[in-house]
C-alpha cells in the first residue's frame, strides 16, 4: 500500500492570513495528485483555539490562522472534495507543525498492510511539510518517503527550497 499525505491544504494558508501567490499556485496540482492517487489519501488540519496567541506557536508566530470551524480552518474545497472522494481517506486535526496522531496511524496502517511509500505534498514546505515529512520517517524509517515539492510551497520561495535540501539531506526523496 502507497500512502499521500496532504498538509494543511486550508485557507489560510492559501489566500488566508498566511496565503502566499505560490500556495494558490499549488493548488490544482495537490488536486490533480489526489485523484490520481491509487492508495491511502490522509489529509492534516492545522488547527487552533481562540487562545492561539497565548500558545508556544502563538508567541512565535502572532498571526491568529485555522482557528477550528472558522473559514481559514477548512480545506480549500477542491482539495475537500478530491479528498472526500477517495475511498477510505481520512482528515487529521493537528495542534501543532507536526502530528503524532498522524505517525500513528500511518504505523497502524503498516502493521495492517506493509507501506511502500509515503509521498508527501502541501503547506507550508519549510514548517509542517517538512515537520511532518521528517515524523513519517521516524515512525516508518524503512518505508521510501518522497516530497512532491512541485506540490508544496513555503512561506517564501527561499525557504521552500531549503527546506527541500534539508529533507534531501535526511533521506527524504524530493521528486
Amino acid at each position: 500500500m502507497n500512502i499521500l499525505v496532504v498538509v494543511d491544504m486550508q485557507k489560510d494558508f492559501i489566500d488566508g492570513a498566511l496565503g502566499t501567490e505560490e500556495a494558490v499556485a499549488v493548488v490544482p496540482g495537490v488536486v490533480e495528485k489526489i485523484r490520481g492517487f491509487g492508495g491511502q489519501v490522509i489529509a492534516t488540519r492545522d488547527t487552533h483555539g481562540a487562545d492561539y496567541l497565548e500558545t508556544e506557536e502563538g508567541r512565535h508566530l502572532p498571526v491568529v490562522h485555522c482557528v477550528k470551524d472558522t473559514p481559514g480552518w477548512k480545506l480549500h474545497p477542491d482539495v475537500e472534495e478530491a479528498v472526500r472522494e477517495k475511498a477510505g481517506s481520512r482528515i487529521i486535526d493537528k495542534p501543532t507543525f507536526g502530528s503524532v496522531e498522524l505517525g500513528e496511524y500511518v504505523r497502524e496502517l503498516n502493521e495492517k498492510e506493509p507501506v511502500g511509500k509515503i509521498t508527501v505534498v502541501g503547506l507550508c514546505t519549510d514548517i509542517c511539510v517538512i515537520s511532518n515529512a521528517l515524523l513519517l520517517k521516524a515512525y516508518l524509517p524503512e518505508v521510501p518517503v518522497e516530497v512532491d515539492i512541485s506540490c508544496c510551497a513555503g512561506v517564501t520561495p527561499q525557504s521552500h527550497e531549503q527546506a527541500a535540501e534539508a529533507m534531501k539531506m535526511c533521506q527524504i526523496g524530493i521528486v
